[in-house]
């Protein structure tokens, strides 16, 4: 149960999350020794009291969902995050220069956000929905010039989610040069298992509990 815990970003990310709901996120975090929760900027402050001394960690979004932000914005949601004290940035590229090849300026985008980070695990989310294979993989290789700790699938809010293909393909491409996310979509045991077969180190979920339960249910 711990072992796979250890594994999952409990996540909460709907626009119309509530207090309450980030709480009962937090307090089913700790129950269950989940890696981290993931929460919007909003809440990063209260999850971050809330968690104080689990061992849980706070992880949160920028430039999220969609990639678009300047990235002086997106230097300065990571900061003010970082007051806050989250301990993970799960930032989305520049979608718009992955699609037109500028892999420097992907590259840069990265960079910034993880200066910003002041040493906090930086996630660089591709929306691997958006991208070709190829895409993919330059993709992959701009977060890691751009000092990303992990390449992430998706944001959850796309047209797709995580797949067992892109999990491999990024391992593939990044070897052992950054860990990987598979996020989006992930919704049952069998899936988090494959997910972590394929070479995924975290998995966002928001169906965290249900596929702990489903464990349980298993080993009973």
């Amino acid at each position: 149960m711990r072992k796979l815990a250890s594994y999952i970003d409990h996540t909460l990310l709907k626009a119309t999350a509530t207090p309450d709901d980030i709480r009962d996120l937090c307090e089913e975090a700790a129950m269950y020794g989940f890696a981290a929760v993931c929460v919007n900027p909003v809440y990063v402050d209260l999850a971050a009291h809330l968690l104080a001394g689990s061992g849980v960690k706070v992880a949160t979004v920028v430039g999220f969902p969609l990639g678009a932000n300047l990235t002086w914005v997106k230097e300065e949601e990571t900061r003010q995050a970082v007051r806050c004290k989250a301990d993970e940035i799960d930032m989305v590229i520049s979608l718009g220069a992955a699609k037109s090849g500028q892999w420097d300026a992907v590259a840069n985008d990265v960079h910034s956000v993880v200066e910003a980070a002041e040493g906090k695990i930086v996630k660089a989310i591709l929306e691997t929905c958006c991208l070709d294979d190829d895409e993919k993989c330059q993709a992959a290789l701009a977060a890691l010039r751009g000092g990303a700790h992990f390449v992430k699938t998706s944001t959850g809010f796309g047209s797709g989610g995580a797949t067992v293909e892109d999990i491999q393909l990024l391992r593939r491409t990044v070897g052992d040069s950054a860990q990987i996310k598979a996020s989006g979509g992930i919704r049952t045991l069998e899936q988090v298992r494959a997910m972590i077969a394929a070479g995924a180190d975290r998995i966002g979920a928001s169906a965290s509990v249900a596929i702990m339960q489903a464990l349980q249910k298993e080993s009973s």
